[in-house]
Parts: structure tokens; sequence; C-alpha cells
């Protein structure tokens, strides 16, 4: 995999979800198609668990603060 304008691949380890963040994005999309902001962590949601968070692409939801 490669990504974040380099060439070198990229270890990319898989995890299984247990703990649901909070995080801050910006939906700026740049001239080239890019996001022009990278997403950043708020904190960690011990009040909610993994049912609580919709899943992406899962529709226009949002998850409420």
């Amino acid at each position: 995999m490669r990504s974040w304008g380099t060439r070198d691949v990229l270890d990319t380890p898989l995890v299984q979800p247990g703990l649901a963040a909070e995080i801050s994005a910006d939906t700026s999309i740049d001239r080239g198609g890019l996001y022009r902001h990278p997403i950043r962590y708020v904190r960690l949601r011990l009040d909610a668990s993994m049912e609580d968070v919709p899943q992406f692409g899962g529709g226009p939801a949002t998850a409420a603060g």
C-alpha cells in the first residue's frame, strides 16, 4: 500500500475495533481532489460502544456529541 506522498511501501496492520474515539474532520477538498486537512483525534469515548457508532459508508447519519 502506498500513500501520504511516499513511494515506500507502508506497513498497514489490520486491527479489530474495540473502542470508540471522537475525531474532528474537515471535508474541504482541494483542486486536485485531495482532502485539505488531516483528521484529528479529539478524545476517547468511553461512554459509547462500537454498536453506537455508525459504520463508514452507512449513510448520512452522524454521531451526536
